[in-house]
């Protein structure tokens, strides 16, 4: 099915400050990203990207000057401004949405912020021009100060499923919460808000190329060794591992930043013994030597300090299987950021880590070195809700396992 086109409007967008102006954002970068046209409608903001249109209309916001003397009369049981206004609001919206296939609405149709909207989309789901979901963060009827006339006429429209617009809700408490409002038996989908590691974390441009090219996000433990490709760092052993995990069924990655000097015979040597290795254990597509990864448009990465700094950040451990060392620089910049380290017992590596660290045996096989990781990490609390999170709320993951099929679904209903 071709990709729909989606027009996402809330009352403001970003720079205004709030938790659904930042969830639209996200939701409108991740959606263009995954190949759709978007457009963004709000009352209040600026441009969120160049390469999609934002329009900003103060008749969408919820400080409008004429909606709010509308809502001023409205309550003083005069409804002509009211209408007047929710016909103004109807006209620009349904110019706005042309040529698109799906709007979702943030709040719009459970806040009261600005009911001429609200009416503007009901009319809109009516007449069938565009399919429309309804995005409900919240509803002032969970509140115990909800004014009584919110549940008079034409307020109660706030506490009503419509039967032309699609409902999600962003979590399962929430979804209980509607469904009692709406008076249902049916379930409301859940979709939760997601993060963004790339920007949270504010990883550059070939970071994000390996994580997306190599599905990272996907992985169930990524592994890194900032090592250059030399034999003391023993880097074979760290292989065999890898193997002795898929073996196990871990979607495993390991990833080796360094590189080796080509005009060295011994590293040459080594290194096309390690891709041997890898190949011999059908964990080729498991390793990342990042010495020779190129880009899908056939970029070179150069593994500089913030783009080894990246790979902490989205790694599960630092691992680092050295058969000899003076120091051991990457516990150091592993044990700052809080990455969970696994690593041969040589003296240096147990000077640095003492009893904060997972350590091994040169001597252990690779099947007792990949339990002994795994049990390691399943004692740490904060790895499994990384882990967690990293597989159910990331945007991409969001996408592929929520939004896609929602999408599907609201173009094939009649």
């Amino acid at each position: 099915m071709k990709k729909p086109k989606i027009v996402l409007l809330h009352y403001s967008s970003p720079p205004v400050v709030g938790g659904v102006e930042e969830v639209m954002k996200q939701q409108a970068l991740l959606l263009h990203r995954q190949g759709h046209k978007v457009k963004v409608i709000s009352g209040k903001g600026e441009s969120l990207s160049r390469e999609f249109p934002t329009m900003i209309a103060p008749v969408f916001s919820s400080l409008n000057p004429h909606v709010d003397l509308a809502l001023k009369e409205l309550k003083a049981g005069k409804a002509d401004r009211f209408k007047y206004v929710g016909d103004v609001i109807y006209e620009d919206l349904k110019r706005e949405v042309n040529l698109y296939d799906i709007l979702i609405v943030h709040n719009v149709m459970t806040m009261p912020y600005n009911l001429p909207l609200t009416y503007a989309v009901k009319k809109l789901s009516e007449n069938h021009q565009i399919k429309i979901i309804s995005w409900n963060h919240d509803s002032i009827y969970f509140y115990p100060d909800c004014p009584d006339m919110y549940h008079s006429e034409p307020w109660d429209i706030l506490k009503k499923r419509l039967p032309y617009i699609n409902y999600v809700c962003i979590s399962k408490f929430r979804c209980k919460q509607f469904q009692e409002l709406y008076k249902i038996k049916e379930t409301i989908p859940a979709i939760p808000d997601g993060i963004d590691p790339a920007g949270f974390f504010q990883l550059d441009l070939d970071s994000q190329k390996i994580i997306h090219e190599q599905k990272l996000y996907e992985a169930d433990l990524i592994m890194v060794q900032p090592s250059r490709l030399i034999p003391r760092k023993n880097i074979e052993l760290g292989l065999k591992v890898v193997g002795a995990m898929k073996r196990m069924g871990v979607d495993v990655r390991y990833l080796i930043t360094g590189s080796y000097d080509p005009h060295e015979q011994r590293d040459v040597k080594y290194y096309r013994r390690l891709k041997k290795i890898a190949k011999d254990l059908n964990i080729a597509d498991e390793v990342i030597f990042i010495a020779e990864y190129r880009t899908k448009n056939g970029k070179k990465i150069i593994p500089n300090h913030s783009f080894i700094r990246d790979l902490y950040f989205i790694a599960d451990i630092l691992f680092m299987p050295s058969s000899s060392e003076g120091f051991g620089l990457p516990l150091l910049e592993a044990g700052v950021i809080k990455l969970p380290i696994a690593c041969s017992d040589i003296p240096p590596f147990l000077e640095i880590g003492g009893n904060h660290i997972c350590t091994f045996s040169l001597t252990d096989s690779p099947d007792r070195i990949a339990d002994n990781i795994l049990q390691f990490l399943s004692t740490i609390p904060t790895h499994k809700m990384y882990r967690d999170i990293i597989k159910n709320y990331v945007w991409d993951s969001i996408y592929h396992n929520h939004l896609e099929p929602l999408f599907q679904k609201v173009m094939t209903n009649q």
